[in-house]
């Protein structure tokens, strides 16, 4: 029985081949000055690692190494967006808060104890970044104090999250360090810093 596929063409790899670059190497051509849009990591075409808001933090730490992330983004089971949880947050001050208010472990800490919820997330519109530069985008993360800045676009669905700048990310595709310390340096720490 024949089937109805035909092979391709296999040939040699041409003299020069090399291999190609993922977008977290670093682009000699990429400048301050270039479209913010070269530095965001674009979710239509990465998928963002997500956990679930009953996971331990150890859990989530274990879920950043293996994905090369440090955000990961918070969901139900049926996929429903709760907020998102970062490497910094893990390790800030927030675990401990937790740990002494609820007087439990740190093993029985989850994520949903620490993450910072929904309403508290701010964004960036894709209508403004669509017209930012690089610098723009590093400029907006040292006045927030944040390794990361989420972009939402508009759609006929509702609004959802497009992209992520990240400055770790920025950083090696500049080949320069990226510094960000300012007033909050988590979402978490902001979250803080507005319910006190």
């Amino acid at each position: 029985m024949s089937l109805p596929y035909r092979p391709l063409l296999l040939s040699l790899a041409p003299s020069g081949t090399h291999l190609v670059r993922s977008g977290n190497e670093t682009h000699a051509d990429l400048t301050p000055m270039s479209p913010a849009l070269e530095a965001m990591t674009d979710l239509t075409r990465v998928t963002p690692a997500a956990i679930e808001p009953e996971a331990s933090l150890h859990k989530a730490e274990e879920r950043m190494k293996h994905a090369q992330v440090r955000l990961l983004f918070v969901q139900q089971a049926d996929r429903e967006l709760l907020g998102l949880v970062t490497l910094n947050d893990i390790h800030g001050e927030r675990p401990l808060r937790v740990q002494r208010e609820l007087d439990i472990t740190h093993a029985e800490i989850r994520v949903r104890d620490i993450m910072t919820p929904l309403g508290r997330l701010e964004t960036l519109a894709l209508h403004d970044v669509e017209d930012a530069r690089i610098g723009d985008v590093i400029q907006t993360l040292k006045r927030s104090g944040r390794q990361h800045a989420l972009v939402v676009e508009r759609t006929r669905e509702g609004a959802v999250i497009r992209g992520i700048f990240s400055a770790t990310r920025i950083s090696r595709q500049l080949g320069m360090p990226v510094d960000t310390s300012g007033i909050a340096s988590t979402f978490a720490e902001l979250e803080a810093a507005l319910t006190h």
